[in-house]
Formats: C-alpha cells, sequence, structure tokens
C-alpha cells in the first residue's frame, strides 16, 4: 500500500515538472526567464521522496533595445568584464541623429561666436561707423569675461532645464544678437549686445555635456567625446567663410547677418533632432546606475536644492578641484601658444612677414583635432582592456598625464629648433604642440562629468569652464609681462612649468571611478549587507 502510495506520488512530480517546462518564457528585463513556480502544485504537495534537482535554465538571449554591462564590472571589481553593449539598428540611428544635432548645433555657436572677428576689419574700414582698432579691442575684451562666467553659472542653472531644450534656444539667442548686432551704429549698442552674446555663449558646452553622457556609455563616451570636440575646429573653419566672405562681399551688416541666419535654422534642426536621454524616445537608459530602486522611491526622494547640489557634488570633492586647476594650467599652454607663437617666431626665428609666421602656426587646430580624436579612443581604449578593474577616470587621466609630457617635449623642441629650419619642420611642430594639447583639453571635461552624477554634470563642466577661461586670461598680461622682462627662454619655462604642475595634479588621480562606477559598488555592498 505504501508502495503504491509512493508510485502515485512521483507520478504527480514527474506531471508537475513537465508542465513547469512547457510554460512559456516571458520576458525579463534584457533576457528571457521562466515564470517562478511559488504557488504550483509542487510546492503545495506536502510529501515528496527527495527534493528534485533544479532545472537548468536556458541562457538569457538580449531581447531590449540595449544589453547592459553588469554591476560588477561596473563597480571596478575582479571579475571578469561582461561584453560590450550591443545596441538595436534603431537605438543607432537615433542616437547618431542626435549626435549630429549636437556637433552641427555646437559648431553654430563658434560661428556666431567669432563672427565679429572677421567682420571687425570691414567694420573699421566703414568711414560711416568712425570705429579704430581701440574700440574693436573694447568689445572684444568684454567678450570672454562674459562667457566665462557664463558657463559656471549657465552649467549650475543648465541642470533644471532640458539640455536639449536649453543648446536650441541659447543658439538662436545668440543668432538673433548677431542680427541686431547688426542693426547698431554706436560703441554703446555694439559692447552691450557684444557682452550679452558672451553671457549666452557658454549654455552650449555644458548642455552637450549631459545629453553626451546619457546617450553614450563609459565604455564608448571618450570616442564620441572626442568626436563631439571637433565641433570647436568645424565652426571655427566656417567663421572666416561665411562671415568674412559676406562683410567681404555685402558689406558688415551681413557679416553679423548671415551667422545670425543661420544659426536660426541649426537652432530649429537641433531642437527636432536632440532628446535630452535615450527614456525620452523609448528607449532604455545605457547605464542604468539605479535600476533596483523604484519609480516611488525615486518619487518620495526630495530633489535637492540647485546650490545645495553645487556645493555637495562638485564644490566639495576635491578631485573636480583637482581638474579644474589642471585645466587652469592647460589653458595657460594653449591661450600662451596661440597669443604669442606669431610674435615669437618673428622676433626669434627671423620670419620678416607675419603671415608667412601665421602660415606655420597654422597646424596646431589640425594637430588639435587629430590628437582629440585619438586620445578619446585611447581612453575608451585602456578601459575596455581593464576587464573590470581600476577605476574608468583613472584610465582617461593616464591619457591626459601622457599627453601633458608630450606638451612639454614638444614646446621644448619647437624652442630648440634652429631659424633656417625648412617651414616645413615647424610647421610639424606645431602640429605636434596641438596634438597633444587638445587631447588633455577634451579629456578633463570628460573626467569632470563622469565624476559626479546626471544631476550635476552641467554644473561640473560650467565650474571647470570658468576656471579654464581665468587661466587663458592669466596667458595674456602675465605672459607678456615675462616675455617683456625676462625673455623668450622664461615664456617657455613658463609653460614647460605649467606641464608639470598639471602632471602634479594629476598623480593622485590615476585610479578615479566614475559616479556610476560607484553607485554601482555601493549596491552591490547593499546587496552582500541583504
Amino acid at each position: 500500500m505504501l508502495a503504491g502510495t509512493q508510485m502515485q506520488s512521483c507520478r504527480g512530480l514527474r506531471a508537475v515538472r513537465a508542465s513547469a517546462a512547457s510554460v512559456p518564457l516571458r520576458p525579463a528585463g534584457c533576457g528571457l526567464v521562466r515564470p517562478h513556480l511559488l504557488g504550483s502544485p509542487l510546492t503545495a504537495r506536502p510529501l515528496a521522496p527527495k527534493p528534485l534537482a533544479p532545472e537548468p535554465q536556458p541562457q538569457p538571449q538580449r531581447q531590449s533595445t540595449i544589453a547592459h554591462s553588469g554591476a560588477a564590472a561596473a563597480a571596478g571589481g575582479d571579475t571578469p568584464a561582461p561584453a560590450a553593449p550591443v545596441y538595436s539598428p534603431q537605438f543607432v540611428a537615433r542616437r547618431l541623429f542626435v549626435f549630429v544635432g549636437i556637433v552641427i548645433g555646437y559648431s553654430c555657436y563658434y560661428l556666431t561666436r567669432n563672427s565679429l572677428t572677421y567682420t571687425a576689419p570691414v567694420m573699421v574700414a566703414d568711414p560711416s561707423l568712425h570705429m579704430d582698432i581701440t574700440q574693436i579691442g573694447a568689445m572684444t575684451s568684454i567678450f570672454p569675461i562674459a562667457y566665462g562666467m557664463s558657463k559656471f553659472i549657465s552649467g549650475v542653472l543648465g541642470a533644471k532645464f532640458s539640455p536639449s531644450v536649453l543648446l536650441a534656444g541659447g543658439l538662436m539667442a545668440t543668432a538673433l544678437i548677431n542680427i541686431a548686432f547688426g542693426f547698431g551704429t554706436s560703441l554703446a549698442w555694439f559692447c552691450f549686445f557684444w557682452a550679452l552674446n558672451g553671457t549666452l555663449q557658454g549654455v552650449g558646452g555644458p548642455c552637450c555635456a549631459r545629453i553626451l553622457t546619457t546617450w553614450f556609455a563609459s565604455k564608448e563616451r571618450g570616442t564620441y567625446w572626442g568626436m563631439w570636440n571637433i565641433a570647436h575646429n568645424l565652426g571655427g573653419f566656417a567663421a572666416p567663410l561665411v562671415a568674412g566672405g559676406f562683410a567681404k562681399s555685402m558689406g558688415w551688416k551681413w557679416g553679423m547677418w548671415a551667422p545670425g541666419i543661420i544659426g536660426l535654422v541649426v537652432g530649429v534642426f537641433v531642437l527636432l533632432a536632440c532628446k535630452d536621454k535615450p527614456e525620452d524616445v523609448g528607449f532604455p537608459p545605457v547605464e542604468p546606475v539605479d535600476a533596483a530602486k523604484s519609480k516611488d522611491a525615486k518619487a518620495d526622494k526630495p530633489k535637492p536644492d540647485i546650490w545645495r547640489s553645487l556645493v555637495d557634488t562638485v564644490l566639495k570633492n576635491p578631485f573636480i578641484w583637482g581638474m579644474a586647476l589642471t585645466y587652469f594650467f592647460i589653458y595657460v599652454v594653449r591661450q600662451g601658444v596661440t597669443s604669442w607663437f606669431v610674435f615669437y617666431l618673428i622676433k626669434e626665428k627671423g620670419i620678416t612677414d607675419a603671415a608667412q609666421a601665421a602660415v606655420r602656426v597654422s597646424g596646431l587646430e589640425l594637430g588639435g583635432l587629430v590628437g582629440s580624436l585619438i586620445a578619446g579612443r585611447w581612453s575608451d581604449a585602456l578601459i575596455r582592456n581593464a576587464a573590470g578593474k581600476g577605476g574608468n577616470v583613472g584610465k582617461r587621466v593616464t591619457v591626459v598625464m601622457w599627453y601633458t609630457v608630450g606638451i612639454a617635449a614638444a614646446l621644448a623642441c619647437f624652442q630648440a629648433l634652429p631659424a633656417a629650419v625648412p617651414a616645413a619642420v615647424q610647421w610639424f611642430n606645431v602640429f605636434m604642440i596641438g596634438f597633444f594639447l587638445y587631447g588633455p583639453q577634451m579629456l578633463i571635461g570628460l573626467c569632470g562629468a563622469e565624476l559626479v552624477g546626471p544631476d550635476s554634470v552641467g554644473a561640473s563642466e560650467g565650474f571647470l569652464g570658468w576656471i579654464a577661461y581665468l587661466g587663458a586670461a592669466n596667458a595674456g598680461i602675465p605672459l607678456s609681462i615675462i616675455v617683456k622682462e625676462y625673455g623668450w627662454n622664461a615664456y617657455f619655462a613658463t609653460l614647460v612649468a605649467a606641464c608639470a604642475l598639471a602632471l602634479l595634479l594629476l598623480s593622485p588621480m590615476t585610479k578615479l571611478r566614475s559616479y556610476v562606477q560607484r553607485e554601482a559598488a555601493k549596491k552591490a555592498r547593499l546587496e552582500k549587507g541583504e
């Protein structure tokens, strides 16, 4: 009798197991899993001859738009890194559209920013304006002061607003200012609108940084950040063609109106093309750091005050200060090179024609374009090859340090070149200075963005930009005094010393983890505690 009961029990268990195996899979996250069998007939039976071995589960299949990396690798643990994210064709196409929008949009910021530079000679030549170089200098001196403060303020306040709307709105506002500038006839009118232009120009960079960090994961972000950085070069290339060309052929007013009209059109395109984050168009985030938290928990948590958030996440972060001071010294070198190399070639190398000297230093921007792209890809490669170990920000800092050594070496080489060297050799030397110089300029901004949370990216970029432009300002009068009082040897010694100070500031940061890594590590510790 007992044996018959056991046989019936075993038959029932096999039937339940077969029934469970036939249950269809249901989607869960990025893969597929079986429904849990709690409450099934299996758990309701009190008697069983022995526990059943767990049934082998099928390997999850990537079904969602984005297959995310695991938390262990993000936390910089010792486990092997999972495969790189796999994106659907729809997501790739939409993200490319967003990327093109921010590149073209930020390039157009440079067009409306540099329009006066190439329109000013025609303004001076216009007898109806009664203007001279001193008045043009007054206008151009106002701009960097307003721009430096704008980057800081707009980065902080921008955390409260949509970055894509701010990016497009700021561009259209600067375009309208260019147009209004063209209707003026007095110095007061010109100074007012050019200061207003500088105030609005600072909106562009922090907004692009916020969009980039939400659409691109850390393992690929350096590459795309470097590609976005060519917007500086594209805008700088277009400005003399558009503003200078229209000013020369149609008068100085059109030198301002043409960039303004183009800015309005591009602003509308940016508004349509760019979205703040993938979730806004139905895609999952590329790096979900709080996926375990419920929406109700997020809703219950009060949003921190904007200034308190700035203080807590940016100003109280010693590494952000280290990045900012590094940026200061990098901008001292950058502005020192762009402002004084032509004078150095004329005074020390016997180049009598300023145009020839300008040609010899023309490789700076081209070298910067190539150096930025390679720096971004190199830092991404270091992160991918780390197999989940170490800090992502620290990997980028390592690249910055190598590039900074390259800056110092290229500067020393440029000073040591004899005056009789062919022009092509000097051009290539300047190309290499630009190559090494623009890599750190690009990556330091990316490091600052990855160190803080998504809500503080704009504030971080604004703060870093503000300190950077203080460095650029210190490359003007202070360096001119050094050259005048102590000579060109002291000038080059100052630039190399700035590189050495940047290396000293970066040396404690070679193992820094990103915000995403820190959050993933925190989550892992909480799960272990449970």
